[in-house]
């Protein structure tokens, strides 16, 4: 486990960071070595610049698993983003209760709740990549630069574009069976160490 104090990882440069320590919400649950790279922006205000929408009203979490990959200037969207559809008009009416003499508790009906974001381990979000409110992200997924994720993605899938759409599976159905039963994301540092040249190399027997 990367100790608490430890922000970056790399010591050739300060773009990328160990989000599990630097970001404070409660609400958002970073799992171990996941990485958010930016080179626009400073990416320990990863939770001010890439979590939007997010307030308190909704009781909404971001859960991201471990070793997965950020890139700059993925976002993710919850439902205070939404207008209710369901509505006849799309103007968000409760949040301006004061003008319209509407009960403040109502607020949240301003918008469609769709729930929570979940991202599984070892999941790689390209540039720009946008995850709206709802989506489940399983593990080993790939989302394309500047893909609009608006439904859930299976494990190992290769998803981009406007929806965000399947492009293919990374691996054979019997790989993916392993690898979610292996699940070696939640090894101990030192067997994960042990296994690297396997694990770049793609040789899941030496796994097993």
């Amino acid at each position: 486990m990367i100790p608490q104090w430890k922000i970056y990882p790399r010591s050739q440069g300060r773009s990328t960071v160990y989000l599990q320590n630097v970001v404070s919400d409660p609400s958002i649950t970073i799992g171990a070595y996941t990485t958010y790279d930016d080179f626009v922006r400073n990416p320990r205000d990863f939770q001010k610049n890439n979590v939007l929408y997010h307030y308190p009203v909704n009781h909404e979490r971001l859960t991201i698993g471990k070793f997965c990959s950020i890139a700059c200037g993925a976002k993710f969207l919850f439902n205070s983003a939404n207008h209710a559809l369901d509505s006849l008009s799309t103007y968000p009416f409760p949040i301006f209760f004061e003008e319209w003499g509407l009960p403040v508790g109502n607020v949240s009906r301003a918008w469609d709740n769709k729930g929570d974001i979940v991202v599984g381990s070892d999941v790689w979000i390209g540039y720009e990549a946008v995850i709206l409110a709802g989506v489940t992200i399983g593990d080993g997924a790939i989302i394309g630069a500047r893909a609009v994720v608006a439904g859930d993605v299976p494990p190992y899938t290769i998803v981009g574009g406007v929806p965000a759409r399947p492009i293919r599976k990374r691996f054979s159905g019997d790989v993916i069976k392993a690898l979610l039963e292996l699940r070696w994301w939640d090894w101990p540092p030192e067997r994960i160490a042990a296994n690297l040249e396997a694990i770049q190399s793609g040789d899941i027997q030496h796994l097993e």
